[in-house]
């Protein structure tokens, strides 16, 4: 009996210690849960706090400007102070800080009111013309709008128009005038409504999403036809290779099966007793290519470098229209980590006269570019059969380096540089087979290639 009492006793000992150890588990465990709980609480309460701070610091830094900064610091320091100390003077200066931030927060309403339409005369103009164009605002909201202001960025200038006072769903349109452009892509807008009060503490803008693009054409001027005499293969070159149908006639041969029979020679035919077929030689359209050096240390100054683009790009056009075989070469942008291990031209499209122009609108001097030799080189490159090519640069390329570009090009391609020097003569010469023109304004041009067809 007393066995089996310590047995029991042994049993229920255990049993105590085990409901014990289970019950100490399940405490640490819930422990740990809401230990994870509050980490992962804090975690996303400080993630909350800190991207609730970067917003409202963002939207300070849009919103008030350097005088409602002061006026802030004004109306806190004047109250804190003032409070603390008892300093009446301090505490009626802070009330009129606050005062003024309150009163300057109505101002800002209604920068999203607007529907602003923004439309250009032209979307493409010459260099030194003016365009004109329209600004319709309207009042989208149920409420009457405040009147505002509007700025437009025009390239890197800015201009600005007053929005009167609009009741709601009215319109006002107002007439726009962007003054002379020099030559580039220039970008209009886009529209932003801006929101101030009176003194200039608070300010909120809202940008639209119409932007326009101005294409700002280099000047150009009328060239003869083909570039007077200078290429005279308008109707093709006829080359050593025989074809069956082309317009140089070369010999006849005896008729094989699959020749066309229109192409027979019946008089030889006749004479032989055997059908005899006429043989040409193929005739190639004559390819012209326009090399424009692009490095900024190849011109005297910015006006040489817009003549040159006005040269080349009155040569082009000038092709265009003769439904030429044209290829315009300009100097590419070359990393300066490896600049003189690449080698990089760019080609302005030529499909049209339009898109020609537009891809010279688009070209500027640049800094790490390639000589104008290296162009040269590659162009001839990319063109196996030039008939002419044409070199402009600027006044500091000296004749040697000239001579060196020409070099490049095949023996049978006629060479024409064009320097545009604008405080020299214009004058044409020849050096070692490569004719040399000097414009100094680009009416200059048109005169020397029109000498250079009567001689």
């Amino acid at each position: 009996m007393s066995l089996t009492e310590s047995r029991l006793t042994r049993t229920s000992a255990g049993s105590t210690s085990s409901r014990t150890s289970l019950t100490s588990t399940s405490t640490t465990a819930r422990r740990g849960r809401g230990l994870v709980r509050a980490v992962v609480w804090t975690t996303l309460a400080w993630r909350a706090l800190v991207r609730a701070l970067t917003v409202a610091v963002r939207w300070c830094a849009r919103t008030v400007r350097p005088a409602g900064a002061l006026v802030t610091v004004a109306a806190t320091a004047g109250l804190v102070l003032g409070i603390t100390f008892g300093w009446v003077e301090w505490m009626v200066a802070g009330a009129v800080a606050l005062l003024l931030i309150v009163m300057s927060v109505p101002f800002l309403f209604g920068a999203r009111a607007y529907d602003v339409s923004l439309s250009l005369a032209h979307e493409r103009i010459v260099a030194g013309q003016s365009v004109e164009g329209q600004i319709v605002v309207r009042n989208e909201s149920r409420r009457m709008a405040l009147p505002g202001r509007l700025d437009i960025p025009v390239g890197r200038g800015l201009v600005e128009f007053g929005v009167p006072l609009l009741r709601p769903g009215h319109t006002v349109a107002q007439p726009l005038e962007i003054p002379a452009l020099p030559r580039g892509v220039v970008q209009v807008g886009p529209v932003t409504t801006v929101r101030s009060d009176p003194i200039g503490l608070l300010r909120r803008e809202h940008a639209f999403d119409d932007v326009h693009e101005l294409y700002v054409h280099p000047r150009t001027v009328g060239l003869p036809s083909t570039s007077a005499g200078l290429i005279r293969d308008l109707e093709g070159n006829p080359t050593r290779r025989l074809v069956d149908a082309d317009m140089s006639f070369h010999a006849i041969r005896e008729y094989t099966p699959g020749d066309a029979q229109r192409q027979i020679h019946w008089k030889s035919t006749a004479k032989t007793g055997q059908l005899m077929v006429r043989q040409y030689e193929e005739s190639r359209r004559s390819r012209m290519a326009v090399v424009l050096g692009t490095a900024q240390q190849e011109y005297s100054d910015a006006d040489e470098f817009e003549l040159a683009v006005s040269a080349a790009a009155s040569l082009g056009l000038r092709a265009v229209r003769d439904a030429r075989d044209l290829d315009i070469v300009t100097g590419s942008e070359i990393p300066r980590v490896v600049r003189g291990r690449l080698r990089a031209i760019s080609h302005i499209p030529t499909v049209s006269a339009r898109t020609m122009l537009d891809g010279f609108s688009a070209v500027e001097r640049l800094e790490n570019t390639m000589a104008v030799e290296e162009i040269c080189r590659l162009a001839s490159e990319a063109n196996e059969r030039l008939s002419i090519a044409v070199v402009v640069v600027g006044s500091v390329v000296g004749l040697a380096r000239l001579r060196h570009a020409a070099l490049a090009f095949p023996a049978d391609t006629s060479v024409l540089a064009v320097v545009c020097d604008e405080r020299a003569h214009p004058r044409m010469q020849t050096l070692a087979g490569v004719s040399v023109l000097t414009i100094g304004t680009l009416d200059d041009l048109s005169g020397l290639l029109l000498r250079g067809a009567t001689s």
